[in-house]
């Protein structure tokens, strides 16, 4: 999943004031029906209207067994709370299922179309990354579309740099599209082998 709906189609997200009353918190099974409404409008906007009809999009229950197996992996699953409002949301999920990939998670945030350049994105990331932190997982990866310059900006301003380019992957709106990896290092990183008596969501 690609990072390319943190801040889709503008400008960096720079009003901070808009933010202010927003809650990140841990998702509930009642959050699924904003979280799929947003998405919904994300992947039906995100792609040229022909290709509409390919659009396999999840259901509600998709999400909660989603939600389930990442908590079950020490996985977080969060919420940007406005109001009793969810305005987007940010999860993490195993960067591969090989057990050699296990202390590596990528991630995707999505922020509700009319909450967009809001701050929304720059209060889901870097609780996103303490929270897989905390969990044990040494790196964390995003991939983003490259033209998406606002969202490559968010992750630089939280210590995520540019790891690779994959040119011409995807096809949107008549072009063909880049996306850009980028990653992070989460608590001890690579300095430090990984704890051999813990385990972040063992697979």
């Amino acid at each position: 999943m690609t990072l390319q709906d943190v801040e889709n189609n503008g400008g960096p997200e720079t009003n901070g004031a808009a933010a202010r009353g927003v809650v990140v918190r841990a998702s509930r099974d009642s959050d699924v029906g904003a979280m799929l409404a947003i998405y919904l409008h994300h992947i039906r906007h995100g792609v040229d209207p022909s290709q509409h009809h390919d659009i396999e999009p999840p259901d509600a229950e998709d999400i909660k067994r989603r939600r389930k197996n990442m908590q079950k992996h020490k996985l977080p699953h969060l919420v940007a709370d406005l109001a009793g409002v969810v305005v987007g949301y940010a999860y993490a999920v195993p960067f591969r299922k090989r057990p050699a990939y296990r202390h590596v998670v990528k991630h995707s945030i999505y922020v509700h179309h009319e909450h967009l350049h809001c701050g929304i994105g720059r209060l889901l990331l870097p609780a996103l990354v303490d929270a897989c932190a905390a969990s044990g997982y040494r790196q964390m990866i995003g991939y983003i579309d490259a033209a998406n310059r606002p969202s490559i900006q968010l992750h630089e301003a939280f210590g995520f740099r540019q790891v690779g380019r994959l040119p011409s992957i995807g096809f949107k709106f008549g072009q063909w599209t880049d996306s850009v990896m980028m990653q992070r290092s989460l608590g001890l990183g690579a300095t430090t082998p990984p704890d051999a008596l813990c385990f972040p969501g063992r697979l």
